[in-house]
């Protein structure tokens, strides 16, 4: 196909915005270089903006070349559910009494491990969360372990290279943990209904091999850092335990949580649900700790940059993608998914008739197995950055270190979808 102006200009604002995500550290050594423009250099130095205001960019220019009423009709014409759903999710999941819950839920299992407690603590955060994963979903699981991880690991005095390895883990786990059931992962949602993938045929084609990988990632993270785990602090005394969030609370938390998650198609229902519980958490407020409302709606903005962004690029994605044979596919994906969100290559492969089943497989496995090796490689990825990015120089996450920190439980994880 010939492609039209503005996808060319589309095609052309979505390498700068991936460049720009690459230079953001540059942005935060300008602003304090000229403290005059430091909000400016600020601003363009969070990740999380990075995509929304390119596709502002991409608006005006619609605007300018076509008109109002065409820049208004393709935004009309984009789906904005997954970064709606991400934004509550990522409030409700990092409420203070879900993550009591969870907390409680790891340090037992961590006590009952014969290792040090900071060993234990990441062995039992970097594999149970990430599978819990497949139930509440990926930014759920997400926004918990990073929340778990943020005080513990990336506050303490680790060497930069621990936090670097354990990001990059986590954000592999994260993106092919999600794989158990057909309904948790954004590559797989996209296509489990079309292709008729049922739980049976996630936990037989992708389950066991990701749970594997998750295991043998965080194993290997752990007997490499061993000893800078011993810096890692000790969990919460019994006093802090004993402050923790009553129980009915708790519970009333879950259920908006759970009606979050089944609703997660629905925005209507999700969104009033979580209004209702923005309503609960101020009245019994003295049983909370601030909400992660920046946060979140810093996330749902990358997001919803990238729907607007990426929703020009089909006619050069499309081609390269489908010009794949089912070999070829898998790694193609995998590259792919690093510089656009693997949720989008899968939707593509949904609107394609006649793919075989092993072409079908191949793209969703290499799709969540590039999950994390950038940030915009996996919708879940720019929730856990938010959240820990403090624990970072400038609070910036370079790329590069994210990269090198992925790349060894990227290559775990192709071994276990393709050898095994």
């Amino acid at each position: 196909m010939s492609p039209s102006t503005i996808q060319i200009l589309a095609a052309a604002l979505f390498a700068l915005a991936l460049i720009h995500t690459f230079s953001t550290r540059l942005f935060m050594h300008l602003a304090h270089r000229q403290p005059a423009h430091a909000g400016l250099w600020h601003l363009l130095g969070e990740v999380e903006v990075v995509f929304g205001f390119w596709a502002m960019v991409l608006v005006v220019c619609m605007v300018a070349i076509e008109g109002p009423q065409s820049a208004t009709g393709y935004l009309d014409s984009r789906n904005f559910t997954e970064p709606m759903f991400v934004f509550a999710i990522m409030v409700v999941a990092g409420s203070k009494p879900i993550l009591d819950l969870v907390g409680q839920f790891t340090r037992l299992l961590a006590r009952a491990l014969p290792l040090p407690s900071g060993q234990a603590f990441l062995l039992v955060t970097l594999i149970v969360v990430p599978l819990m994963g497949s139930f509440i979903t990926e930014p759920a699981a997400m926004t918990l372990a990073a929340l778990l991880l943020r005080k513990r690991l990336f506050q303490a005095p680790v060497p930069l290279t621990l936090k670097y390895a354990t990001l990059g883990v986590l954000f592999v786990n994260i993106s092919i943990g999600g794989t158990l059931t057909p309904f948790a992962a954004p590559p797989v949602l996209m296509v489990a209904g079309v292709w008729g993938w049922d739980m049976a045929f996630m936990l037989q084609t992708f389950g066991w091999r990701a749970a594997l990988a998750v295991l043998v990632n965080t194993v290997l993270l752990v007997l490499v850092f061993r000893r800078a785990l011993l810096q890692v602090p000790a969990p919460p005394g019994d006093e802090q335990l004993r402050r923790a969030t009553p129980w009915p609370v708790s519970i009333v938390h879950a259920f908006f949580l759970a009606g979050v998650v089944i609703s997660a198609h629905h925005p209507a229902v999700f969104m009033g649900l979580f209004l209702f519980f923005l309503g609960f958490t101020t009245a019994y407020a003295r049983h909370q700790t601030p909400l992660i409302l920046k946060e979140g709606l810093l996330v749902a903005f990358f997001l919803a940059g990238l729907v607007v962004l990426g929703g020009q690029q089909q006619w050069w994605l499309e081609p390269v993608l489908l010009g794949m044979d089912h070999t070829s596919v898998y790694f193609g994906a995998t590259a792919l998914t690093a510089i656009t969100d693997n949720a989008a290559l899968t939707y593509l492969g949904s609107q394609v008739e006649g793919l075989s089943d092993a072409f079908k497989v191949a793209l969703v496995a290499g799709a969540v197995s590039g999950g994390g090796l950038t940030l915009i490689a996996n919708a879940p990825n720019p929730a856990g950055a938010a959240i820990v990015k403090s624990g970072f120089p400038d609070q910036s996450i370079h790329a590069g270190g994210l990269l090198l920190g992925a790349l060894l439980p990227t290559l775990v994880a192709v071994a276990a979808f393709t050898l095994l």
